[in-house]
């Protein structure tokens, strides 16, 4: 056989790289993808939590010391030194409310570093990436539920009485959940595009506890400033918590209105920002 007709190599492949074009997926195929995938999520939080010695004493202790801690500085400031109104129902006010922030500033910072941190998983396995953000609210929550069994010790021993009006903690905690994987979803986008997210986070959610009703109850806000009040989302959701829990009244509609639309909308946003960039993450991290 002659070199002329032997058979020709074959030609090497050819990658085309095309831009990229941000657009959701079909999303009930991806949400149902999701939802049969939930148990990844639980085992992912799992292993974090183990990661942290959740699963420990002194782990499980240090949850309840740090915003107890916090909890008698801030009294001791405000109610003391500042000469401001205090009382049992004032230190389980602040309790109440720390706790709870706590909750939700975990639920912002594990989700906006869950990408990032993910970044193994998303190069070598396929998955909704949403599943990320959602373990780190699972991580969250998981480290709010001792603190909550503390509260409810103050509460007893502080004399407070329970209340029907009392229930409504379970809804509200739903609304803080929904409002907080919204904005896990979107900090963890913005720590993909801009790594100093994860810088900045501290001192944004200082500035959040300063302006949510923690250490000052919400009616007591001036008349002149409510209407600035109701652009803070923590406002309404805090202080209708502070409303049911601590003062065991039926919360005020309007109020919970707004935390329902504040949750609702974080969702809807979240998700949105996320899934449509979420295919980018690959080549971000």
């Amino acid at each position: 056989m002659s070199v002329r007709d032997a058979a020709p190599e074959p030609a090497p492949p050819v990658q085309v790289f095309t831009p990229y074009r941000s657009g959701l997926p079909h999303l009930r195929t991806y949400f149902r993808d999701l939802w049969g995938r939930r148990e990844f999520a639980v085992e992912l939080a799992r292993t974090q939590l183990r990661a942290q010695h959740f699963d420990t004493v002194f782990g499980q202790l240090w949850l309840i010391l740090n915003p107890l801690l916090l909890t008698l500085v801030y009294y001791l400031l405000v109610s003391i030194i500042g000469r401001a109104k205090g009382g049992t129902e004032y230190l389980a006010h602040i309790m109440a409310g720390l706790f709870v922030f706590y909750y939700f500033s975990g639920c912002l910072s594990g989700g906006a570093g869950s990408v990032l941190a993910g970044g193994r998983l998303i190069l070598n396995t396929a998955f909704p990436k949403a599943l990320l953000p959602v373990s780190a609210v699972l991580v969250a929550a998981f480290r709010f539920f001792p603190t909550f069994v503390i509260y409810g010790i103050l509460h007893i021993a502080t004399g407070r009485g329970f209340t029907w009006a009392m229930l409504w903690i379970f809804p509200m905690f739903a609304v803080l959940t929904v409002f907080s994987l919204g904005c896990a979803l979107i900090f963890g986008v913005a720590t993909v595009y801009f790594r100093d997210t994860q810088t900045l986070l501290p001192y944004l959610l200082r500035i959040w506890l300063y302006m949510s009703p923690i250490l000052w109850f919400a009616e007591d806000v001036p008349h002149r400033l409510k209407p600035l009040m109701h652009f803070n989302p923590l406002y309404s959701i805090i202080g209708t918590w502070s409303k049911v829990l601590v003062q065991g009244e039926t919360p005020h509609p309007v109020l919970v209105v707004q935390a329902v639309a504040w949750a609702i909308a974080s969702l809807v946003v979240g998700f949105y920002v996320f899934l449509s960039r979420e295919r980018e993450f690959a080549v971000r991290i």
